[in-house]
């Protein structure tokens, strides 16, 4: 019998992240995250505006603008964003819906911000897989206090 090359579940749903990344219409980066308990898509989320208001590629926020424009540096005004993360996205999308994370993984394309990961671990998120691709090393950290498994990706 023939053997089908296949992904293991890591490489599936972190491709599937991929995916959801293309969604993403940030001026500054793409970052896709996907929800997932027991080998089932719960949910996803990519960065952006919140619904109903325009985004960003059609000046939606203010801030992903002036930083666009170079009017801005990485880090200042970061108050004036009204963009939520990909992680952020797909948690809120599960409440939402009424869909418990308790006990859930987190795929995303990058590593998470330190807000992303409070609400990760608030979320009973137990494991997450990621691609390293922020400077924030605040939110790994703050993931292994909390006991929460991560993969780091390169």
């Amino acid at each position: 019998m023939k053997k089908i090359n296949k992904p293991d579940w890591d490489e599936y749903f972190m491709k599937i992240a991929e995916v959801v990344k293309s969604r993403a219409d940030c001026l500054r980066r793409q970052v896709g995250a996907v929800i997932v308990k027991d080998l089932h898509i719960l949910t996803t989320g990519y960065n952006g505006t919140p619904h109903g208001i325009k985004n960003c590629t059609e000046g939606g926020c203010w801030r992903c603008l002036m930083r666009h424009q170079g009017k801005l540096k990485s880090g200042e005004k970061k108050e004036f964003c009204v963009c939520l993360h990909a992680e952020q996205n797909a948690i809120i999308q599960a409440a939402y819906l009424g869909v418990s994370t308790k006990g859930a993984i987190l795929y995303s394309t990058a590593n998470p911000c330190s807000t992303c990961t409070k609400m990760i671990i608030n979320a009973g998120i137990v494991k997450v897989v990621c691609k390293k691709e922020r400077h924030d090393e605040e939110g790994t950290g703050l993931l292994k206090k909390a006991g929460i498994k991560i993969i780091i990706n390169k």
